[in-house]
């Protein structure tokens, strides 16, 4: 019989053949290398029987599938160890999940974080000990059997319809109800760690029982695992919650609610600076200004077809627009999105391709119903401020609007020390729009790209039903990847709303709209700020930029003088005057990450000098007064 290889080769290979045979008539180094198999695109064993004509690749190491198959099979592994140590132990289910694998478990013993070394421990005598990961076909009747004393398995079996193809997976003394597929032996996990714990309800329900969910990662190097959880480390240091309680940047307070974000003052400098910042640069960018009210008319977003396809991600009310006598109740909805009052604003007047690009922007606080398991800091808020701007334009206007966009995009994450990527997502199959508009549109946003020298990937059927857009994804320093700014083309709007523009041979046309923001949620751009600077705000942006630390009583008025001279060029600065050892100031200078420490005593006061700490250099020695003035003059806005 004939298989096809990834190259489109053809390979002659004995009826009967597995993946496993295929691997081994390629080579002897991708035998030993092989973990599995892709046949006709859907992953399987290594003894997976081949047929003539099938697509068979295999999987290694390197293959995009390679470490969520050597995940899963670690959880196997876990749980094997669990029955060994544990005995009665009742099993839900335990996936591959991005970063590692989790298992939902049920025991009598209440484990903790100092259980795990024991876990691993027995993980590892299993891996060692080279145990087979073997499947089989079994009957539903069957599979009820083998699980009749696995509660939450037997449920899983129950909801299987009678065709479904039943298969379980044996590794040492743990038996699983298992799709697959898995490596071929234990022996080929080499790195493995334990992480945390949860508490999970079954199948995510509040009203069944809750089960303890053990969280582990797996890789094919020591070396790997040690980096992941080195950035794991990291990651909890710099954690955004942790630093906005520290640095006095935001609360969230139950009585206000979940999701919605207080800022403390440190945190409304930084929204500010942040704000002020991009809205100057906006300004010479040729954009103007705008501000929409929080609240709409149900009518509003009836037109703009949030009412029926967003409604339940919405905040609506009845307010009554009568008399005591006559009430006339009328439903209003909080505005999830600025686009409606920006659109409303297009229409406010007649516009001709004279006025086009017309490009309004708004600092726009938005909010959404998240569900209360999803909201995460700043990170995921259910009230943010959005950088939001909306661009009117002609057809011919698309690409040149899109490329000045992407130089606003590389100013801002160049200025944050941000490596970013760009992502296009084409039409989905439910969408707005000729066949015609979307060629046009998603070729204007790759010749965009190309022109802007921007590489992008692109990522079938994942625009939004009304358009195609670009999605940049920023690398912090730590390398994680985040999602932030987007450039969106927009079908819907104009057509719903009846924008139209006079041409110059006096003819009505629909303007093209562009949805762009660069921060996203300032909320959330700022909690990802926290993280990459690890709460070490860069000078410009910190909402202290210098505290002034005088030695004794007597050098306070000088303290405050130099001060006084810093906040004249518009330097933020704090003075330290209360009686206190200096190095007691200096750590709690550092504590809030303030980027520098002024020393004054009696030998600077007489030669009108100042001692400067950096918060991450320490001591950088006696500098002349004016010289440092300029440092604080050049970084203000």
């Amino acid at each position: 019989m004939i298989v096809v290889l990834p190259d489109g080769s053809s390979k002659e290979m004995a009826e009967g053949s597995t993946v496993a045979d295929v691997a081994a008539s390629i080579g002897a180094g991708l035998a030993k290398a092989a973990l599995a198999g892709s046949v006709n695109g859907k992953l399987v064993d290594l003894d997976w029987t081949v047929a003539d004509g099938d697509e068979v690749n295999i999987i290694t190491q390197k293959s995009p599938e390679a470490l969520d198959l050597l995940r899963h099979s670690t959880a196997h592994v876990m749980a094997a160890a669990l029955v060994d140590l544990y005995g009665d132990v009742k099993f839900g289910v335990g996936p591959a999940i991005e970063n590692g694998f989790y298992y939902d478990v049920s025991l009598e013993k209440a484990l903790s974080p100092d259980d795990f070394a024991a876990i691993e421990s027995r993980m590892e005598e299993i891996i060692k000990a080279d145990e087979p990961f073997t499947h089989e076909v079994v009957s539903k009747e069957q599979a009820l059997e083998l699980f009749k004393d696995q509660p939450f398995k037997l449920e899983l079996i129950s909801d299987f319809p009678e065709d479904e193809v039943i298969t379980i997976y044996r590794t040492g003394s743990f038996v699983d109800l298992c799709r697959g597929p898995h490596l071929s032996s234990t022996a080929q996990i080499p790195a493995i760690k334990l992480t945390k714990l949860a508490g999970a309800y079954w199948r995510g329900d509040a009203d069944r029982p809750m089960l303890t969910r053990i969280y582990g990662t797996a890789f094919f190097s020591k070396k790997e695992l040690e980096e992941y959880l080195h950035n794991l480390e990291e990651a909890e240091k710099r954690d955004h919650r942790k630093l906005g309680r520290e640095l006095g940047i935001y609360v969230m307070d139950p009585m206000a609610g979940v999701g919605l974000p207080m800022y403390l003052p440190n945190g409304a400098r930084v929204i500010r600076l942040l704000q002020e910042w991009l809205r100057r640069d906006l300004y010479e960018r040729g954009y103007e200004e705008v501000i929409t009210p929080h609240i709409y008319n149900a009518d509003v977003w009836k037109t703009s077809g949030h009412y029926n396809f967003y409604r339940d991600n919405m905040y609506f009310f009845n307010i009554n627009e009568g008399t005591e006598e006559e009430p006339r109740l009328s439903e209003y909805g909080v505005k999830p999105m600025n686009c409606p009052g920006h659109v409303m604003l297009y229409r406010s007047e007649v516009r001709s391709y004279r006025d086009l690009p017309l490009r309004f922007f708004e600092f726009g606080t938005v909010y959404r119903h998240e569900m209360s398991g999803v909201v995460h800091g700043l990170l995921r808020a259910r009230g943010f401020t959005q950088d939001d701007a909306h661009v009117f334009c002609t057809r011919e206007q698309v690409v040149s609007e899109v490329v000045a966009i992407l130089d606003l995009v590389d100013y801002i994450m160049n200025t944050f020390g941000f490596e970013y990527s760009a992502e296009i997502s084409t039409r989905p199959d439910k969408s707005i729009g000729t066949d015609e508009m979307w060629e046009y549109a998603t070729s204007a946003l790759e010749q965009a790209c190309s022109e802007h020298n921007l590489e992008y990937d692109i990522n079938e059927g994942d625009g939004a039903f009304y358009g195609p857009k670009i999605d940049i994804k920023v690398k912090d320093a730590i390398g994680r990847t985040w999602q932030c700014s987007t450039v969106q083309i927009d079908f819907n709007m104009p057509e719903r709303f009846e924008l139209t523009y006079r041409t110059d041979a006096n003819t009505e046309e629909r303007p093209w709209m562009l949805h762009r923001a660069i921060f996203g949620s300032i909320e959330r751009f700022l909690g990802i700020l926290l993280e990459h600077y690890a709460g070490a705000l860069p000078l410009w942006l910190a909402p202290t930029q210098v505290v002034v630390l005088p030695i004794a009583d007597r050098h306070k008025d000088a303290a405050y003088e130099f001060a006084g001279e810093l906040k004249s060029v518009g330097g933020r600065v704090q003075v330290y005057d209360q009686n206190e050892p200096m190095r007691v100031k200096i750590a709690k200078a550092q504590s809030q990450k303030i980027p520098y420490m002024i020393v004054i005593g009696d030998k600077e006061i007489a030669e009108s000098q100042v001692s400067v700490r950096e918060r991450s250099q320490g001591d950088l020695g006696t500098w002349d007064r004016k010289k440092f003035i300029d440092v604080i003059r050049d970084a203000a806005l």
